[in-house]
Parts: structure tokens; C-alpha cells; sequence
């Protein structure tokens, strides 16, 4: 069962802000960093010592002045609901954003039709647009809308049926995997032959200005494109259009790191999620389509100013990120030993370094920071493919999603699902489905004995 917790409003947050920067310097005294453990600070300064339900939620406890001021304006947009005078649809998913980033947290697979939905269901047509992206779907897009405004006609329903499959590891323990099947129920005219469709929950949204100001040369020194070294690990990055700067760039936000920057990616959201066109994307998603009615493509005002889509992109900039916790236990620090002997942080890279960048809040640049990830795109193999390129990622590649924060995932988000469409209901089943370049990792866990399986899951839970 899914559980969906009340956001904090904008006033108990601004409250939220001062409590955390008075109560910082006591709770970081509770917490002692034991020697090799100077990963407990997962956000170098951008760290929030807390466990509790809002642990996604705070703000970084270095932000000062009017960063604190912006960070809060954020918040209130991030959180505004949007109907159809303030421009919402005509055709779109949820109303706001947190409504699918529930506490700035992970989304959950739909398990039956009244649920609510935080995923989406990607779309497009073999070949590329003419920016060397997916091609989209005429009459569709390159995204499925399940609602629409009044007199509108959504695009279609999202289904999914699941097939358990039961993998039993060396001591003989079993983990049974669901293996999804997609497609689009209802749709209001036939969906073309040969789309592909592709499932993507909503993933947490805390941490990512420190993961903008990463130096597009630290990753592209990370990446490995032809195991040059032979380890079997060839992350490489994605290469993405920037609508601002209209070149490509590094892409490195979305499960298939297809967006260059926060502020592409939150206007992205706002334009196929709710239907809001700003000044970055002009046109509704309905455009040229049935349900956009009369009007010229591009004609009216965008429904979000520059400003307010400038708030938005700060409030995710400026997110803390929670400290790791219980990192004095003999049985996490046994099994972050496992974790890096299964070659897990080949992908999952433990120590990054911010730096300063145009554009990007003053706050994060200059930390060391302990995210698990590398960004960049990996082969995962045939079990998690969608079979849906996007820009240079494969059918069958992913971003390296971060780890930290994800042992708190059942306490804010009530559900501890995982991997890109929610397939996983454990760590366990989303390291079984780890195939491709991670597969020799997959097995190494395989073949541990459950004591020690139970250390690295008292790991990852520490994160």
C-alpha cells in the first residue's frame, strides 16, 4: 500500500528554515564522523540531519539571505495548483508538482486505476526529431496525457499488468520479480504501428544543484565508452538539445539523463506535465492536435513568467540532501566494503566535487559531495530495456540514479519501490534486475550468503 503525506505549506516551511539552521550545529554534535566515514555529510554543506518524513523536503541549512527568501518563493510554486484559468491542460497528468514529487520525493507505479498517478508513460516513433531527439507521435506526442480539461478528450489511460518470475540465489533464498508489461488503454484515435512506450515514475528531486555544478569535465572523465580498462563498466555521457542555447550539450537530469540543466527539466515538467507553456516552451503539448482547438500554436501569453519558473528551478537547486546515518555499526561499514567489492561503485561513483558555474546558486559550488552516481548512461541489459533510444542513450541504457537519500524512501514516501518505472518493491529485487554492464555485480550479490546480503541492504539503508 501506497501512502501519500501532506506537503509542509510555505509559512511552517519558513519556520522549517530557521529551526533547521539553529538546530544544525546541535544535531550534527549527535552524529560522530568515525574515521573513513566522511561520506555521513552527503551534501558537503547542503547536508540536513534528519530522518523524519521531511528529511526530502528541507532546505539547505547554508542558504543565507535572499537565497532563504528565493528558496521559499520556490517552494510556494513548486507547490501551486494549477486549473484551467491559470492555464492548466488542455491536456495533462497532475495539477502540480507535488502532486507526483509527493515530499520532493520518489514516485510509486499506479496498482490499480484509482490510484494516483506519479509516472508517465513516454512515447515516440522510431527515428529522431531534428535535434537528434525521440520523434514524436503524431496525434500523441512524445508523452501520454491521461487527463484533460473539461469538453477535452485525454490521450489515453496507462495500464500495466505484472508477471512474477522467481530467481533463486546460491544459498537457495528466492526473490520473485514482477516484469511489467505497458500499454495504452482508451486512447482517443488509434496509436500508430511501431510506437514505443517507455514508463518513468516521478524520482526525487532534492540534491540536484549540487549535481548541476559537477563539472561537465569530472564526468566526462568518469565515463568509459570502449572499457578502455576492461572492467566490464563503460558508462558514457548523453548528449541533449538545449532549448536556451539551441546546441547540444551534456545531459545529465531524467532517467535517461535527457535534459542539459534544472531549468530545461523544470520547464519541461511544467509544459508536458500540467500543460503550463512558458517562455522556454511556447507551445501546449495538445499543439496540432484535436484538443488544442482553434487557437494558433504559440499565440497566447505563456501561463508561467520567467520569474516564478526561476523559483521553481531555485527551490530544486537549493534542496538539502540527508546525512547518512548508523555509519558507526559494524555491519554498515561491513557492508559498504561489499558494496564497493561487488563493483557497485563502478556506477554508483560514491565522491564527487561542485564548482562554480554561471547561473547556479553561489551555495553550491565548492563542496564534496557523496551521491552514488557517475550520471551517465550504462547498458543495464534486455530486462530493464524499454527499447526506446533517447538522444545518444540506447534502448537499453540509464543514467546512474544517485543513492543517497534512498534508505529514507519508506519513511517519506511511504512505499520503498525502485528502478526507473517502479518495477522493484525492495533493494533486493532492483539489484536482481540489474543486468547488462552491472551484471557481474548482480551475481557477485547472488552468490553472498545472507548475513552478508543483510550488511550491504544495512548499507544502501544508510544512505
Amino acid at each position: 500500500m501506497r501512502f501519500l503525506f501532506p506537503r509542509l505549506t510555505s509559512r511552517l516551511l519558513a519556520l522549517a528554515v530557521a529551526a533547521s539552521l539553529a538546530a544544525c550545529t546541535k544535531n550534527e554534535a549527535d552524529l560522530v564522523e568515525p574515521t573513513g566515514a566522511d561520506d555521513v555529510r552527503a551534501g558537503g554543506a547542503a547536508t540536513v540531519f534528519s530522518a523524519g518524513s521531511n528529511a526530502y523536503s528541507l532546505p539547505a541549512p547554508n542558504l543565507r539571505g535572499a537565497s532563504g527568501a528565493q528558496h521559499l518563493a520556490g517552494d510556494a510554486a513548486f507547490e501551486r495548483r494549477f486549473v484551467t484559468s491559470d492555464g492548466l491542460g488542455p491536456l495533462f497528468i497532475n495539477g502540480n508538482c507535488t502532486a507526483c514529487h509527493v515530499r520532493d520525493g520518489r514516485g510509486a507505479a499506479p496498482l490499480t486505476a484509482t490510484d494516483p498517478v506519479q509516472m508517465l508513460f513516454r512515447l515516440s516513433l522510431p527515428g529522431q526529431d531534428a535535434h537528434g531527439g525521440p520523434r514524436p507521435v503524431s496525434g500523441f506526442g512524445d508523452q501520454l496525457h491521461n487527463r484533460a480539461i473539461v469538453g477535452t478528450d485525454a490521450e489515453g489511460q496507462l495500464s500495466i499488468q505484472y508477471i512474477e518470475q522467481l530467481r533463486t540465489l546460491v544459498d537457495g533464498a528466492t526473490v520473485s520479480l514482477r516484469q511489467p508489461t505497458y500499454r495504452v488503454d482508451a486512447p482517443y484515435m488509434p496509436l500508430p504501428a511501431g510506437v514505443m512506450l517507455s514508463a518513468r515514475v516521478a524520482p526525487p528531486v532534492f540534491g540536484l544543484g549540487l549535481l548541476e555544478a559537477v563539472s561537465e569535465a569530472d564526468l566526462v572523465a568518469l565515463a568509459d565508452e570502449n572499457d578502455a580498462n576492461g572492467d566490464g563498466i563503460s558508462g558514457r555521457p548523453n548528449y541533449v538539445w538545449d532549448v536556451a542555447a539551441q546546441a547540444p550539450r551534456l545531459g545529465r537530469f531524467g532517467w535517461k539523463a535527457n535534459q542539459p540543466s534544472l531549468r530545461q527539466q523544470t520547464a519541461a515538467a511544467y509544459n508536458g506535465d500540467m500543460g503550463i507553456t512558458t517562455s522556454l516552451f511556447p507551445l501546449e503539448p495538445a499543439a496540432g492536435q484535436s484538443q488544442a482547438g482553434n487557437q494558433p500554436p504559440g499565440s497566447a501569453p505563456a501561463d508561467l513568467a520567467d520569474a516564478e519558473l526561476a523559483n521553481t528551478t531555485f527551490y530544486v537547486q537549493t534542496l538539502g540532501v540527508p546525512a547518512r546515518r548508523d555509519v558507526t555499526t559494524e555491519q554498515v561499514r561491513a557492508g559498504k566494503a561489499l558494496f564497493i567489492g561487488a563493483k557497485c561503485a563502478s556506477c554508483h561513483v560514491p565522491r564527487l566535487t561542485t564548482g562554480p558555474a554561471a547561473g547556479l546558486p553561489a551555495e553550491t559550488a565548492g563542496q564534496t559531495i557523496y551521491p552514488y552516481t557517475d550520471l551517465l548512461l550504462h547498458d543495464m541489459g534486455a530486462g530493464l530495456a524499454d527499447g526506446r533510444p533517447d538522444f545518444r542513450a540506447s534502448g537499453s541504457e540509464w543514467r546512474t540514479p544517485p543513492l543517497w537519500g534512498i534508505g529514507l524512501s519508506e519513511v517519506v514516501n511511504g512505499h520503498s519501490t525502485f528502478l526507473h518505472d517502479g518495477r522493484a518493491r525492495s533493494l533486493t529485487e532492483a539489484i536482481m534486475w540489474h543486468g547488462g554492464e552491472a551484471q557481474s555485480s548482480a551475481d557477485a550479490v547472488g552468490r553472498m550468503s545472507a548475513a552478508d546480503r543483510a550488511k550491504l541492504l544495512a548499507f544502501l539503508k544508510s544512505l
